[in-house]
């Protein structure tokens, strides 16, 4: 992995377990990458590595609860549920907690770099992971399959 994006991923403390799950994925798993797998299968398996590094905590994919309701972010253009008239619900990719409470560690949202999609809309979400519902650190990680697997930008919100 290259050394600025390593820097990058350890300015924040959640960042060296990150890093480290980061480089286990790539290093067991970089084949999803090299077939373009979808986002999903490769969340999944950087969240596993992630478990192992911060064991104190439960590491999801794509959870959808704030304690017993479902996580949202006010004012976000999305899709809605039809009867979701407030708010939006929202699925990040990966984060580190404890379930049923309102104790939120480490938000992260990964995409591949073969992914057409603007970027704005996973930074518009980190920042509102952070500031509505309480996430102590929010990162947006982008990977690349071509020349070789790996992390191709880290940005802290």
């Amino acid at each position: 992995m290259d050394e600025k994006i390593e820097a990058v991923l350890t300015e924040q403390p959640p960042g060296k377990a990150l890093l480290r799950a980061l480089k286990t994925f790539l290093l067991c798993d970089s084949y999803l990458l090299e077939v373009d797998a979808n986002e999903r299968s490769i969340t999944f398996l950087i969240a596993r590595y992630l478990a192992v590094e911060l064991p104190e905590f439960h590491v999801d994919c794509e959870y959808n609860r704030d304690g017993v309701d479902p996580k949202k972010l006010g004012y976000f253009n999305l899709h809605p549920d039809e009867e979701d008239a407030d708010a939006r619900t929202v699925f990040p990719d990966i984060i580190a907690h404890h379930r049923g409470t309102d104790d939120n560690y480490l938000v992260i949202e990964v995409k591949k770099a073969t992914n057409p999609v603007t970027r704005d809309v996973d930074f518009a979400k980190l920042a509102g992971y952070k500031r509505e519902l309480g996430y102590r650190y929010s990162v947006f990680v982008e990977l690349t399959a071509a020349p070789e697997a790996g992390v191709s930008r880290v940005e802290w919100v």
